[in-house]
């Protein structure tokens, strides 16, 4: 398929500029939503394993012992700051990964390479979402896992109310149906995912991390965001998210996340699509 060229170099312009940030703050407050994707997959010796989005390499951090240096992890992101961080974490200390650099739509391996494809807070920000799930289930073996998070809504989740909020005064993103939120209502995936063979369940748990000052949090969570409004329309959404976030004056605070997790294996047998190339060959 053909990504919309506006919106890719979008995502990638956005993730390259927030990658220093990602690793330093986000990445250790998403630990927790890390441990339930690793906990659902159920990883085992000598697995291959195909990460989505994998951004500074989170995952695989946990992944790559848990599959032994006879498995294999292929972590793909479109960020190429994102990946080289990664790289400069990851790929002393691990012999069984490799890193490249695709989208979710239009993954570079072979037929049935992966027996677990792992997304953790990625598939919210994927352009098509139905030709990443032909691509999942494409890449997944029969009988393959699949396992992802991805944020429920604003009424639900402290950081997506902090985002949409923020991002209202910012603007709309060049491509719909992208963001944190995007996917409060996961039923569409579930649906495109079962049309290509993966049987899919939700499963939700309430996780959370802490910020320690608004200032802390829209650093975190909102700078890159509206890096570009004019500092009048910047106040503008400081004092939106603090009325609404923070009403009581600043301090502390615990972001509840209610996350969810889309659990699915594909159905054995299912019929296979042509090969893209063996790039990502393990």
């Amino acid at each position: 398929m053909v990504i919309p060229s506006e919106g890719l170099e979008w995502q990638v312009r956005t993730w390259n500029q927030m990658s220093e940030l990602y690793v330093k703050e986000n990445a250790p407050r998403m630990a927790s939503v890390v441990d339930g994707v690793i906990a659902r997959a159920n990883l085992g010796s000598g697995e291959r394993i195909l990460d989505i989005g994998t951004g500074t390499g989170g995952v695989i951090e946990r992944a790559a012992p848990l599959v032994g240096p006879s498995g294999f992890i292929v972590g793909a992101d479109v960020s190429p700051n994102m990946l080289e961080l990664a790289r400069a974490r990851l790929e002393s200390r691990f012999t069984n990964i490799k890193l490249i650099e695709a989208p979710a739509e239009a993954f570079p391996g072979e037929n049935g390479a992966f027996d677990v494809v792992l997304a953790s807070l990625s598939i919210m920000y994927v352009i098509d979402r139905a030709a990443a799930a032909q691509e999942i289930s494409r890449v997944l073996r029969s009988g393959g896992r699949f396992v992802a998070a991805v944020w429920a809504g604003p009424e639900q989740c402290d950081l997506v109310l902090f985002q949409q909020i923020a991002g209202r005064f910012a603007g709309p993103p060049p491509v719909p149906g992208v963001g944190p939120g995007a996917l409060a209502d996961p039923t569409s995936f579930l649906q495109q995912l079962g049309n290509v063979g993966i049987d899919a369940r939700l499963e939700t748990q309430m996780l959370g991390f802490r910020v320690d000052s608004f200032a802390q949090a829209w650093d975190v969570f909102a700078g890159v965001t509206t890096a570009k409004l004019t500092p009048e329309r910047r106040q503008e959404a400081k004092d939106a998210v603090q009325a609404a976030m923070w009403p009581h004056g600043d301090g502390p605070r615990e972001f509840r996340n209610l996350t969810q997790f889309i659990v699915g294996q594909k159905r054995p047998n299912m019929p296979l699509q042509g090969p893209r190339d063996e790039a990502a060959r393990p």
